[in-house]
Parts: C-alpha cells; sequence; structure tokens
C-alpha cells in the first residue's frame, strides 16, 4: 500500500473512531439530559401517546388523562385541582413532574417493570399501552372539610388513620391548581407556573409534609409521656411556680399574662397539662434531663431525619440541647423544636393507637390498567415503635381529652364524642403573630382519627386559647367529616 492510501485509511480510521466515540457520548453521557429535554418532541410525542394511569380516592378520580385531537393525545386533568394538589402533584409539559406523579411514576406510566406483560400483550394486540393505577389512601370526605375549613389561612392539615397509619387528609393552604400547568400550551403554562413562583403567600409549598414550625406547646405531649414513663402519674404533684429563671441566665420563662398554675407553686401533672402550664413542663422537662426526652421524641417519630411515604417528609427535630435552659425551653416547644405537620398527626394518632406508632402511608394500592393488583402493590400496614406501654399511653390519651372536656381545646368538642387534643402557640419570627397548632384524636364504633392543624401566624402571643381556638375548629370539621357525623 503506497503512503497516500495510507493516509487515507489512517483519515478514515480517525473518522471512525470520532464517529464511535460521539454515538457514546451522545447515548450514554447525554442520553437522559436529550429525552428529558421538553424540546425534544418525539420523547414528547412517546410519552403523550400513552394513557397515563389514574389517581383515585375513594372511587373517584382525582388525577386523569383525557383523549384530545391535537399531536399530544392525551392531556392531564385534576378534578378538584388545588384539593388534592399537595399529593398529586402536577405532570407537566413544560416543568416536568411532582408530588405522587414523580413519586409513581413508573406506574402511572407504565414503565414499571411489573407491568411488562401488560405491555407485551398490548403490543401484540396492537392496543394503545397503557399506565396503572394508583389508590390512594386518602378520606374524601376528610380531605374537602379540611380544605373548606382552612379557607384562606395559611396553614396545613394532616389526618391519620391511627391503628394503620394510612392518611386521611393532608391539606396545604394556600394551594394551586395543577391544572394550570399541565395544558399543551407552553406559553400559558411558563405564565401560570411564573405567578404561582411570585406569590408571596407560596402556594406550591407542600406545607403539610415539606414545611417545619414550631409546636409549642403541642411538644409537651411528648413531655408529659415521658414522665409517665418516669413513674409519674396524672395526678402526681409537680413543681409550677409562677416564673423560673433559666439556669445560667437571666432570663425569665412566665406563664402566658402571668397566670398561675395551680397553687402558684405547685401543680398536678394533669392540671398541668390542661392549661398548659409553661413553667410546670420547662421545669419537668430539666427534672427528668435531656436523654429522657430525646429517647420518648425518638419514639413518638421524631428522629431527626427525612423520610418518604412515597412523598418527600422533611426532618422533624428537636434540634440541639447544649444545656438546662435550652432543655426547659425546648420542652415547651421553643428554641430549635421543628415538626412537620405529619409529625403533628403522629404524634396524636400514637397516643390513641395504645403507645403504638404506626408508619405512615399514602398509596393504598398499586394497580395494573385490568384494575388487578400489582404483585407487592398491596400496602400493609408497619409498626414504627412503641413509644409507651398501652397503660401509659391510655393515662396520656385521658389527660389530653380533660385537654379538650376541660381546658384550651374547648373548641374542638363534639356532642357525643370524645375527643382528646393539644392546643399550642408558638412564637416563631419576632414582630409576627405565632402559630397556632392543634393535635388530637377521636373515635366513633370502628373508625379511628388522629388529625393536626396548624395556621401560620394564627395565633396570640403565647395565649393557647387563642392558639386553640383558631386551629381546633378545623380539627373538629375533619373528625366530624370523617364519623359522618
Amino acid at each position: 500500500m503506497n503512503r497516500a492510501l495510507m493516509r487515507v485509511a489512517a483519515f478514515l480510521g480517525v473518522l471512525l473512531i470520532a464517529l464511535v466515540v460521539n454515538l457514546n457520548y451522545v447515548n450514554v453521557v447525554k442520553g437522559s439530559d436529550y429525552a428529558s429535554n421538553p424540546a425534544n418532541q418525539r420523547v414528547l410525542l412517546n410519552e403523550y401517546a400513552r394513557e397515563r394511569g389514574a389517581m383515585i380516592v375513594d372511587g373517584t378520580l382525582v388525577a386523569a388523562s383525557v383523549a384530545t385531537d391535537d399531536r399530544l393525545k392525551y392531556l392531564r386533568t385534576y378534578a378538584d385541582g388545588p384539593v388534592y394538589a399537595p399529593v398529586t402533584g402536577y405532570y407537566s409539559l413544560y416543568y416536568g413532574t411532582s408530588g405522587l406523579e414523580r413519586a409513581e411514576d413508573q406506574v402511572l406510566s407504565g414503565d414499571d417493570d411489573r407491568l411488562f406483560a401488560n405491555r407485551i400483550s398490548d403490543l401484540f394486540k396492537g392496543r394503545d399501552p397503557r399506565g396503572g393505577n394508583i389508590l390512594l389512601t386518602l378520606d374524601r370526605r376528610a380531605q374537602e372539610a379540611a380544605y373548606a375549613a382552612m379557607g384562606d389561612r395559611r396553614g396545613a392539615v394532616v389526618a391519620l388513620d391511627p391503628k394503620t397509619g394510612a392518611i386521611l387528609a393532608a391539606v396545604s393552604t394556600p394551594s394551586f391548581d395543577p391544572n394550570a400547568l399541565v395544558s399543551h400550551d407552553p406559553d400559558a403554562i411558563q405564565q401560570a407556573y411564573a405567578a404561582y413562583q411570585d406569590d408571596p403567600s407560596m402556594p406550591m409549598v407542600n406545607r403539610a409534609f415539606t414545611q417545619t414550625y414550631p409546636p409549642g406547646s403541642v411538644f409537651k405531649v411528648v413531655v408529659a409521656g415521658a414522665a409517665l414513663d418516669d413513674g409519674k402519674t396524672p395526678d402526681s404533684v409537680i413543681p409550677a411556680p409562677d416564673s423560673i429563671v433559666l439556669p445560667g441566665t437571666t432570663t425569665t420563662l412566665s406563664n402566658f399574662d402571668g397566670e398561675r398554675c395551680g397553687n402558684g407553686q405547685t401543680d398536678t401533672l394533669i392540671h398541668a397539662l390542661t392549661i398548659s402550664c409553661n413553667t410546670a413542663f420547662a421545669q419537668l422537662g430539666m427534672d427528668m434531663g435531656t436523654p429522657a426526652v430525646l429517647d420518648l421524641q425518638a419514639k413518638f417519630g421524631i428522629r431527626d431525619q427525612s423520610f418518604t411515604m412515597p412523598l418527600y417528609v422533611a426532618r422533624s427535630t428537636m434540634g440541639p440541647v447544649p444545656d438546662q435552659a435550652a432543655l426547659a425551653q425546648s420542652s415547651i416547644g421553643q428554641r430549635d423544636v421543628q415538626i412537620t405537620p405529619l409529625q403533628g398527626a403522629m404524634l396524636a394518632a400514637t397516643v390513641a393507637n395504645d403507645g403504638t406508632l404506626m408508619r405512615p402511608y399514602l398509596v393504598a394500592q398499586e394497580q395494573a390498567p385490568n384494575l388487578s393488583t400489582l404483585p407487592g402493590g398491596e400496602a400493609k400496614p408497619k409498626e414504627q415503635s412503641e413509644a409507651l406501654e398501652p397503660e401509659l399511653a391510655q393515662q396520656l390519651k385521658a389527660m389530653m381529652i380533660n385537654v379538650v372536656e376541660n381546658g384550651t381545646g374547648s373548641a374542638a368538642q363534639i356532642d357525643g364524642i370524645q375527643v382528646g387534643g393539644k392546643t399550642g402557640t408558638a412564637d416563631n419570627i419576632e414582630g409576627e403573630p405565632p402559630h397556632a397548632w392543634f393535635v388530637g384524636f377521636a373515635e366513633a364504633g370502628d373508625r379511628q382519627i388522629a388529625v393536626a392543624v396548624v395556621i401560620e401566624n394564627g395565633g396570640v402571643s403565647g395565649s393557647e386559647t387563642t392558639g386553640g381556638l383558631a386551629a381546633a375548629p378545623v380539627a373538629q370539621a375533619v373528625i366530624r367529616a370523617y364519623l359522618g357525623l
């Protein structure tokens, strides 16, 4: 071979190597980027050619795909969009997915390995492939009652079945309409998304699961449980001075508006919880010590770590407790204590379920397009931890019932139904009204519910009564709806 041919052969070899390298770069390195790029019309056409599975609540479709006459064969629709948006999320042509649309995408899109046989069957029968369905644990009446009761206030409501951990309601307000983000008009989608992002009320923030708040006196449920676990009874007499100076500081901790607990020096544990005595629980926490409070809060689910169910849930934490002064403040739910509304519901559910915390879950069943249950697609309740022995949990339950019947939670009362709960008013940003909390439980027959409500800036500083009046009626509405009252 002469030298000229060798040069040509070498040049062609270099071109071949470059071609192979480029093909590998495009398919392996950049393949996922190109596939997820909204400008990739072929991917979009293939994706929207398949009917996406539905999300179902009590037999009602809350997310479904409907046929269209345009190039994208299906359009995602959301019935009562703002009511269910914190759970469903959106399936957007321009912004991708969020909520269960993302967490359960493999089933909804039909790409789950368990649907392989269905895809093959559709191929041979010449049918368009379809995605699987998701049955949610939500109770429609409870969800809609929670959304209606919150109105235009900022906050969240979460309700659980204490016996199973099933999430019965999950509302975040103000909410957004996912239908505005899923049209086939990119310009309209971007305008709607920008409007939501620019809204100072932050409607796209999922306050039920991803937002944390100082719980205020709701945390006294944990401290009261620790006291019972330490050998005290509801009638035990504990220190309850009018004020205490936090150890190592000149800071004085007092009760709201100079209120007196008991005789001004002592009170019973049950009465201190009923009137939400700050000094009693601050001193109680210091007397028991940090390890005792930390241990029980972890058993109640406050484990300083995030988790999924399958949506992401932010971590709830007591925060650092470097000294006795910090422990006193933390024991009344202030300082660095932060919990999600879901965690608040988990506290109440644990007490209602005889001291056993069940793992929360949101998806009851994953179905194939023919409505058969996918292998492993049926949710099974799982015990997460035993926070208290049943006898102690019953004592704490009676104390929380007393809070509603004779104390700060009276706005949650329901005729003929025994309701237990705890109010909380949590200081946050200086100069802003505190957050109002209520966590509680109730049952009628074989139906049992635990609920947590937080209303941002919904209370009056230090006043458990006004905090309870803001949040407790919302809980009452949810309880009534779920129990069919």
